[in-house]
């Protein structure tokens, strides 16, 4: 049976009653908040059986806006044996516009990701205006940021994230 759509103050309830809440979003999508006693598994890892439930209880799935769990609801399906599945109507947005509960944690360096485009854009900004400002050749600094990252597009390993993850903002 498909996942059905359940509303934030009715999953609230069902939590207080031992649902199981499992958040889908990325680790970098979570710095904007997180639903206490939430469970993380990203949509992008899960496997099937992957999210366990006791006999009866039910597992609501939930992103940030409701879409991503809409389109992936066989996939979140097939990943609990729990006979009463949902979806957050609306996700993480809808159950704090409702005035529920949500953790923040603002102690948190920006997400790695987010970092690495402000660097990336920020270095292809300098050179193309050192290029038209100064010097013609600088403009091979925005080259060489653009050959980084089609790169790590390819590869799945960004050299810059890892310099990135050495600077003191970024050590836990």
């Amino acid at each position: 049976m498909r996942p059905q759509p359940i509303a934030p103050q009715a999953a609230f309830d069902l939590m207080r009653d031992g649902a199981v809440l499992v958040d889908v979003r990325e680790m970098s999508e979570r710095e904007g908040g997180t639903i206490a006693g939430a469970r993380h598994h990203p949509l992008s890892t899960l496997v099937p059986g992957e999210v366990t439930a006791a006999a009866g209880q039910a597992v609501i799935f939930h992103c940030r806006s409701g879409r991503r769990t809409t389109v992936n609801a066989d996939n979140l399906r097939a990943a609990t044996s729990a006979e009463a599945v949902f979806l957050l109507d609306g996700g993480i947005d809808a159950w704090e516009k409702s005035g529920l509960p949500v953790r923040k944690d603002k102690g948190r360096a920006i997400a790695l990701q987010r970092q690495v485009m402000i660097a990336a854009g920020s270095l292809v900004l300098l050179g193309v205006a050192l290029s038209v400002l100064a010097w013609g050749p600088f403009l091979a600094i925005a080259g060489l940021v653009g050959a980084g990252l089609l790169i790590s597009g390819v590869t799945g390993s960004c050299t810059m994230a890892r310099l990135l993850m050495l600077a003191p903002w970024n050590r836990i």
